[in-house]
């Protein structure tokens, strides 16, 4: 299939988690993100994040609303095709067998495979390959009950893209991740961007979206009330807003002039 300029539309979207409830998680959701773009969603613990990533990626089913993929409904794609196009990295997910690592990274190539057949060659290229761009090649004969948390979401990311899909949802990569892994984790996000993946990225680190972004939606009261460029939502005032505290946002003298986003303990702005 070819490529669309706009490989995932949500249009009106709402959730709940039965029909006995009466207050939705998140109603009349609306945005779109376009080939090789990187859409960030930030927002508290709570407001629903991880539960629209999960729409999406078509692990839980909306109340109302519609997902196009490709300009198609997600509701009338088979389950199959879907995952040829979208892979999902989770929050958290702790492995459980110990499967060594490359085994679990060429899982990603699953929907790509019949049904009882084994990775070929060229699967495990793909999968090396993958493991290659998140620096875990020297960890794939260990156990995967045997890394670290940190590792263990390279791993993921890992298999992800040994899917080859063409849309990327991420449910806080980097959360678990130490400074040096959350940049080449960024690193790795724009690139794949810059291969046309569009990208739908949540995280809890402003600055990640000021570093990669190209759009930034604020979720907050049961909905997206904010999306525009990350300078234009991510302001002293939002943060505030959304968050609950402080924060300076200030512009680096190099790095091309980008914008920082710092909390301050202080609760009184004037003394800093």
């Amino acid at each position: 299939m070819e490529l669309t300029e706009t490989p995932l539309e949500i249009q009106h979207l709402s959730f709940r988690y039965s029909k006995g409830d009466h207050a939705d998680v998140f109603s009349d959701v609306s945005f779109s993100i376009g080939q090789g773009e990187i859409f960030t969603l930030i927002g508290p613990n709570g407001t629903g994040k991880s539960t629209l990533i999960r729409c999406i990626g078509g692990l839980l089913t909306a109340h109302s609303g519609e997902i196009l993929i490709e300009g198609e409904a997600i509701s009338r794609m088979e389950t199959a095709r879907t995952a040829r196009i979208i892979g999902y990295v989770p929050q958290t997910h702790l492995p459980t067998f110990p499967f060594p690592v490359r085994e679990v990274v060429v899982m990603g190539r699953t929907p790509h495979m019949g049904m009882f057949s084994s990775p070929s060659d060229a699967d495990m290229r793909i999968a090396e390959d993958a493991m290659d761009t998140v620096g875990l090649s020297h960890l794939e004969d260990r156990p995967c009950t045997e890394i670290s948390g940190g590792e263990w979401q390279l791993v993921l990311i890992a298999r992800a893209m040994t899917q080859e899909p063409r849309i990327l949802l991420l449910d806080e990569p980097t959360s678990h991740l130490d400074l040096g892994n959350q940049m080449k984790i960024l690193h790795t996000i724009k690139r794949l961007s810059g291969k046309g993946l569009a990208i739908l990225l949540a995280t809890h680190f402003p600055d990640h979206a000021f570093l990669i972004s190209g759009r930034v939606g604020v979720m907050k009261d049961g909905g997206i009330p904010l999306l525009g460029s990350p300078e234009e939502v991510i302001t002293e005032e939002t943060m505030r807003s959304v968050y609950g505290v402080n924060v300076r946002i200030s512009t680096l003298t190099g790095d091309g002039g980008r914008r920082i986003c710092v909390p301050l303990l202080s609760s009184d702005r004037s003394g800093q």
